[in-house]
């Protein structure tokens, strides 16, 4: 039994040392991606449609409120009322449609991206696989890198080109 403890007590550093550790920067792989300058620009023509529509309501509101308040001296208090509500409508339907655009692109960007997430995750896999990594971090969340961990930032690059 002392020998087999003994034994066991030899190994155990060998095996903390036999570890290998990696870091990627995720944030470098996207970046090179041509597909993410397409998801960017589809992005940004929805961000401008939704801008335009919502521009266009805010104009529309500033000049039935700009059209009440030339008229409001000549109505009745119950025609006053009644505009006012209809402006109170009106600006509460311009922040729904606003939330409703940004609630759009998320979901649109999170659709959109998805695939891009899974070819990177499973490029990081297959390089940790083939390299028999114990561990791959990502750089920036890492508080502190040492000597030891390998950067596979290139290697991960190169196995999202062959995974094309």
């Amino acid at each position: 039994m002392k020998k087999f403890i003994i034994a066991l007590m030899l190994f155990v550093p060998v095996a903390l040392f036999a570890q290998k550790f990696g870091h990627v920067n995720t944030q470098a792989i996207m970046t090179t991606l041509p597909e993410i300058t397409k998801i960017n620009g589809e992005l940004q023509a929805l961000a401008k449609k939704h801008e335009d529509q919502l521009m266009a309501m805010q104009n529309e509101l500033k000049r039935k409120a700009d059209d009440y308040d030339k008229n409001k001296s000549t109505m009745n208090a119950m025609l006053q009322q009644q505009t006012e509500n209809a402006l109170q409508e009106e600006n509460q339907k311009i922040q729904q449609a606003y939330a409703r655009a940004q609630q759009e692109m998320e979901a649109k960007q999170k659709e959109m991206m998805e695939p891009i997430y899974e070819k990177v995750k499973t490029a990081i896999k297959n390089v940790g696989k083939a390299g028999q990594y114990t561990y791959i971090f990502e750089q920036d969340a890492a508080l502190y890198v040492g000597v030891g961990s390998k950067d596979l930032t290139n290697e991960v690059k190169a196995e999202i080109a062959r995974l094309k």
